[in-house]
């Protein structure tokens, strides 16, 4: 029955909550997402590789803009009503981030009601809707005091849907990393709220199938990626160095090295420091408290303008991985992390292969989703595989 059970994936960025879906026995229709960088990498992992959507003959394969779709193919978003059981996704959540400006004219808020609207033609009997943290919050330094998850809420319910969300931190279940996200679930038949009574049920019994604990060290989960274990010409970037396997050392990383047939980790390009740079981050590793971002004594100390740099600490599990590689330092080597140790600590499996730029600078960081980029913006695919499986427990129910 399970195979049975479809989905569509809005804001799809390059596919981790596809990937944990397709893992879980969810079957694609298709994907929409507007970065051609982010849609490469789902392409060639999901369609190209795992053939997991049937895409329909009517929508062109490839990056689409939300509102585009929505001009453009209304009449056939209009067949598929009562036929998709999920349609999930959340809308970019850089307007929304505490971390962030946190602008309530900012245009990409828009896009929540665009998130509606195609629900409001396709009507899934499950909608999974997944944000930062401050989306459940109010805008009061940058706007009116309003809350976009009571407006989400509001318009959903009006639609037919019983709605209900939480503060989710993945790393409960599994992921090695303290990550808060907001996760609204709803439903047209059957009461949302069951999704997060499941979630809490199913988790013991998830890690114990896959022989983990729910909690692990950012080390724990990257050790043996480190530079220490040997390097090599990076095989998608002239002039860069790539890292090397190490034997892995604990469950967590032959899980994600299952289905791995490469002997160079994808994506682990050694960032290109400069000596100053170097013997910098040496000092801050030898001298600054870890897992805490630097103060502005130590800031100026360093003579470093970045407001957000944190030494990790290899003893504890990882703070929220972000978009950015030099918000943090190696926590045993002076550099940052490669965009394969970030993908790690996202749960993404090693065979996740990413394409596009590696990073983006100047203007084109508000246009491009480059492969850093790729990995701060998902879902992690663990989290997500948990989640299908509860999922489904509710299509078969409702």
């Amino acid at each position: 029955m399970a195979s049975n059970l479809k989905y569509i994936d809005l804001f799809a960025g390059c596919g981790g909550l596809s990937w944990g879906l397709m893992r879980s026995g969810w079957k694609g229709i298709f994907a929409v997402e507007k970065d051609a960088f982010a849609f490469e990498t789902l392409q060639h992992n999901l369609i190209d590789r795992k053939k997991h959507f049937q895409w329909p003959e009517w929508f062109p394969v490839g990056a689409h803009d939300i509102d585009e779709v929505l001009s453009n193919y209304k009449i056939n978003l209009r067949t598929l009503a009562a036929k998709v059981d999920l349609i999930v996704g959340g809308p970019p959540c850089q307007g929304f981030s505490v971390n962030g400006k946190r602008n309530e004219k900012d245009r990409r808020n828009g896009l929540v009601d665009s998130y509606v609207s195609f629900v409001e033609l396709v009507k899934p009997k499950l909608l999974f809707f997944e944000n930062v943290r401050g989306f459940d919050m109010e805008f009061v330094k940058n706007g009116s005091g309003m809350v976009y998850s009571d407006q989400v809420t509001r318009r959903l319910k009006k639609i037919g849907y019983d709605v209900h969300s939480e503060i989710v931190n993945f790393g409960d279940y599994g992921v090695p990393q303290r990550r808060l996200r907001f996760i609204l679930v709803g439903r047209l038949n059957g009461k949302a709220w069951e999704f997060f009574e499941h979630l809490r049920d199913e988790k013991d019994a998830f890690l114990k199938e896959k022989g983990l604990r729910a909690k692990r060290s950012v080390a724990q989960a990257i050790s043996d990626l480190e530079r220490q274990h040997g390097e090599t010409d990076c095989p998608d970037s002239k002039s860069f160095r790539s890292g090397r396997y190490a034997p892995a050392k604990n469950q967590y990383q032959k899980l994600m090295r299952t289905g791995c047939a490469r002997r160079i980790p994808d994506s682990h390009r050694f960032p290109k420091h400069r000596d100053d740079i170097v013997a910098r981050f040496e000092e801050i590793l030898k001298s600054a408290p870890r897992n805490k971002q630097l103060s502005g004594d130590l800031r100026s100390k360093y003579e470093l303008k970045k407001r957000s740099i944190t030494p990790l600490d290899e003893n504890v599990v990882c703070p929220t991985i972000t978009s950015l590689p030099d918000d943090y330092i190696h926590y045993a080597e002076p550099r940052v992390l490669t965009v394969r140790e970030c993908a790690r600590i996202q749960s993404f499996p090693d065979e996740f292969e990413f394409r596009g730029k590696y990073t983006s600078g100047g203007d084109r960081r508000a246009k491009e989703v480059p492969r850093y980029t790729q990995v701060g913006n998902a879902i992690p695919p663990f989290f997500a595989e948990l989640a299908g499986g509860v999922l489904k427990q509710l299509a078969n129910n409702g």
